[in-house]
């Protein structure tokens, strides 16, 4: 008897089935949908945490309907690339585990605590039949009594922490210029600069117009926030 799965191209049906040589078609499906997503990136230095997103709108939708960036807790904030719609049950999750936290133990949770939940979750939709990847990536930010901490999550459920990290459709850009400006003594207006300037030539690289939005988690306050779209812009004309 001839498997369904004997066919050249017939892996990809379904979730449970590895390939001859290893691969899970059905996340490296989800990893393509959000490496050409709007590109989203992370930054940490010793006076806090970076969170900064492309936000594109159609010119008849408005524009505070649009967010990539979202405050899970207080001191703990989350970038998105990929299907809104599946960041968002995964973000009322890491949302639910923050309060849960706070309840059970009177204190706020680890970031890396929380980013291995919601990465648990991820994992789970790769191995049952009948369910998909959530087609997302997330980068986790925040400040917790470990310190400064960025993480980064795939669709199939890993992650990794990173100094800075990066994805989405300008991640090449993103990449070539945090290798050659990061540094491990940054400030965190140098922080909130790298960032802006690193969307800016994303963007304009895909000849697209600059609209950004960025979010800072200081260490002094452990209090997330959005910076004003005015400020961005003064951050943004100093891009050379």
């Amino acid at each position: 008897m001839v498997s369904v799965f004997a066919a050249p191209g017939a892996y990809d049906r379904a979730i449970t089935v590895f390939s001859p040589d290893g691969r899970l078609f059905q996340v490296e499906y989800a990893m393509e949908l959000v490496n050409r997503g709007a590109t989203i990136l992370g930054i940490k230095c010793p006076e806090g945490v970076v969170l900064g997103a492309e936000e594109t709108i159609e010119p008849l939708e408005e524009a505070e309907s649009s967010w990539k960036i979202f405050k899970i807790d207080d001191h703990v904030g989350v970038a998105i690339v990929g299907l809104s719609s599946d960041a968002r049950v995964l973000i009322d999750q890491a949302r639910i585990y923050a309060q849960s936290n706070r309840l059970t133990y009177d204190e706020p949770i680890d970031v890396e605590v929380l980013t291995k939940r919601i990465c648990d979750i991820q994992q789970l939709y790769t191995q049952h039949a009948g369910v998909r990847p959530f087609g997302v990536s997330l980068i986790f930010g925040g400040v917790d009594k470990t310190g400064n901490r960025v993480f980064m999550t795939h669709p199939s459920g890993t992650y990794k922490g990173h100094k800075a990290a990066t994805v989405g459709a300008g991640r090449e850009v993103v990449m070539k210029i945090l290798k050659e400006e990061y540094r491990d003594n940054l400030t965190l207006d140098e922080a909130i600069q790298l960032g802006v300037k690193c969307l800016v030539k994303a963007l304009e690289a895909r000849q697209l117009q600059p609209r950004i939005k960025i979010a800072v988690i200081p260490s002094a306050t452990r209090k997330m926030e959005m910076l004003p779209d005015q400020k961005v812009a003064e951050y943004m004309s100093r891009v050379a």
